[in-house]
């Protein structure tokens, strides 16, 4: 389910009046959604066929802790809402014995960290997938961000407005070219979402 309903992008569309657009504007805003999913790090959620901001179950195959500190799991997606289970396994089997009980860590949900306490008899394998964990990460659909709701909508009216000149670098108007900015992610929205990415995402 999407952040943003049509209604809440007609807002950002003043040219807009009344509600015969809105299942465009719905496709659209699905669309916007998952492109930032992709650029805040969002990976596929457990039987979905596309990338999601909303709340979610992953199961993700991690390579183990970070390198420098070897007691701290960093998750690629944020904010993380509740991890169901976490194991550490180089068999990649993740049979019940080699699950990490929530006692022996902490979890920062802001900055997606799963950290094993001083006194904790666990540890973190290092190796390809040699760790699985399953939790709930996402935003709620309810009452997410407003600065995040905002940078969806800057960027659905940004390409909403691009449809009419679609495939085309410049127009022509009053006897002058005009240059038509790119469909790319504009400037304003990266800078809105810069908050929102995980320390993790490189791309």
């Amino acid at each position: 389910m999407a952040l943003v309903n049509a209604a809440t992008l007609r807002e950002y569309l003043p040219e807009i009046q009344g509600t015969d657009l809105d299942t465009d504007l719905n496709s659209l805003i699905g669309r916007v959604e998952s492109a930032i999913a992709q650029y805040l790090g969002f990976t596929m959620s457990d039987g979905a066929t596309s990338l999601t901001l909303d709340q979610a179950t992953y199961s993700l195959f991690l390579d183990g802790p970070l390198f420098e500190l070897p007691t701290v799991l960093q998750i690629p997606i944020k904010p993380i809402n509740t991890i169901t289970s976490i194991h550490s396994d180089p068999d990649l089997e993740y049979p019940s014995s080699t699950e990490i009980e929530s006692s022996q860590y902490h979890l920062d949900k802001n900055n997606a960290r799963v950290i094993l306490k001083a006194d904790s008899t666990a540890s973190f394998d290092r190796g390809f997938r040699n760790i699985k964990v399953v939790l709930s990460a996402g935003y709620s659909t309810s009452g997410p961000p407003a600065d995040l709701v905002h940078a969806i909508c800057v960027y659905a009216s940004h390409l909403q407005r691009a449809k009419t000149s679609q495939g085309n670098n410049n127009i022509t108007q009053r006897n002058s070219t005009i240059t038509l900015s790119p469909r790319t992610m504009p400037d304003e929205v990266k800078q809105i979402l810069r908050g929102f990415r995980n320390v993790s995402t490189i791309f």
